[in-house]
């Protein structure tokens, strides 16, 4: 189910980035006291009361310029309002109201989207006297709250009024829990839309070799050898005239949205292109969220190809996203057809291991092995030990392991024990691990990989 998205905008250096931190409680985004720090969006999911939603921080927002960096800054901010759910529009409530201020809300009124704004840099009441406060309200905009993003104060309420905004709007429909959810995503005009039609056999989405032809996401549901899929378009731009067109880092948030709903997601990737910085950050985003993945390469009958060119091009994408290594590699033609079917096929593996359980004998008797093999390091000189194993979750498939020094297992052994889970078990689905003590012995400690 798609997570509502909340983007924070406004100009440089009144606070967005350390706002962003504040909900999302991590220092994910740079904050630096320099106008212009944040030069891309940055997203992460947050949750509030119960509530969960993605939060986007933007780039500063500057009236029009011929400085490009300036200009990308803002085609970022009119990105993140067009697929926002909600805005936060952050001002500097101690210098007052600038023109840019102005612009960005008469941009945000139009917008139509529900907007909040926080007054921000007020760190107490003399300072909410001493500041431009009451003069934001000229911005024609209902919900003005003073903040101090970088002391807390107000954020709750802010984040409150939001939430209970959020909550109103249309719920997704039910997901169907028989059905294998596939999830296309990747760069502008490597072809997911022409996949998913050579996938259904009919034009269900619009196909173009123009890049920006997808308005929005498209769920299509459908049956394949008797198994129930729904597939999802994620086409990394909305429309013609949106400045998205402009911006191919946009695949991002379209992924980031769409990989929440899914099982299984497709990483289409331009076999004429190497893969690039934009290929590593999605299926990042899809390890990071725990999504089984394939790799597949489009566009291959383009390639000049001889008995060994898919090796090594399989070798080389192993090498470029080493962190998903595990994943399955696909080489398609979706313009001819060629091994679409594949595609389903591998889905439906992946989606069949993403919920299956390991018997716990099976799991023990592969621990014993794995750690007479390659027995865990010392702690400061004394012994970390493993007792037992057993999968406490599905989707992706998780497991824990019972152990006398948790926090000290380190980082290279837990890659050791879960490469040795892939290799016992076949698994080519993302792996968490928990390391627990036994009952009444401290905190647990568990990482994704």
């Amino acid at each position: 189910m798609s997570r509502p998205v909340v983007a924070i905008v406004g100009r440089p250096n009144v606070g967005k980035s350390t706002l962003f931190n504040r909900i999302v409680g991590k220092h994910l985004a740079i904050v630096e006291d320099v106008p212009g720090v944040t030069r891309d969006r940055h997203y992460a999911d947050a949750e509030w009361d119960g509530f969960n939603f993605t939060v986007v921080d933007t780039g500063g927002f500057l009236p029009e310029t011929d400085d490009k960096l300036l200009q990308q800054v803002r085609d970022q901010a009119r990105l993140a309002i067009d697929e926002a759910s909600a805005v936060i529009l952050v001002v500097d409530a101690m210098a007052g109201l600038s023109g840019a201020d102005q612009e960005v809300g008469v941009m945000l009124r139009k917008s139509g989207k529900p907007v909040f704004v926080a007054a921000n840099k007020i760190d107490g009441a003399r300072r909410e006297e001493e500041s431009g406060y009451a003069e934001i309200y000229r911005l024609g905009l209902k919900y003005v709250m003073p903040t101090s993003a970088e002391h807390g104060r107000g954020v709750a309420d802010l984040l409150d009024e939001v939430v209970k905004t959020l909550q109103k709007l249309p719920a997704d429909e039910k997901i169907d829990e028989t059905a294998c959810r596939v999830a296309i995503i990747g760069r502008p005009n490597v072809g997911k839309s022409t996949l998913v039609n050579a996938i259904v056999g009919e034009e269900r989405v619009v196909a173009n070799p123009l890049a920006g032809t997808t308005r929005d996401s498209v769920d299509t549901p459908f049956e394949f050898n008797g198994m129930k899929y729904v597939l999802t378009d994620t086409a990394g731009i909305r429309r013609k005239k949106s400045i998205a067109q402009k911006v191919e880092h946009f695949s991002v948030l379209r992924a980031f949205k769409s990989l929440d709903g899914c099982d299984v997601a497709v990483l289409m990737m331009d076999a004429t292109q190497p893969a690039v910085d934009q290929d590593a950050k999605i299926a990042g985003l899809a390890l990071e969220k725990g999504k089984a993945l394939i790799l597949c390469i489009n566009k291959w009958d383009l390639v000049e190809k001889d008995p060994g060119a898919a090796e090594r091009y399989r070798a080389a994408i192993k090498r470029e996203l080493a962190f998903v290594s595990f994943a399955p590699v696909i080489f398609t033609s979706a313009a001819t057809g060629a091994k679409v079917e594949k595609v389903l096929e591998v889905a439906h593996e992946l989606w069949s291991q993403f919920q299956d359980k390991v018997p716990t004998p099976k799991l023990n008797q592969f621990l014993r092995h794995a750690t007479e093999a390659h027995p865990a390091p010392l702690d400061h000189g004394k012994p970390i030990k493993l007792y037992y194993i057993a999968q406490v979750g599905t989707r992706p498939p998780s497991f824990s392991i019972t152990v006398n020094r948790p926090k000290a297992v380190p980082a290279h052994y837990e890659r050791y024990l879960i490469n040795q889970l892939r290799d016992a078990f076949g698994f080519k689905v993302p792996l968490k691990l928990l390391f627990k003590e036994r009952p009444g012995h401290g905190q647990p400690r568990h990482r994704a990989r």
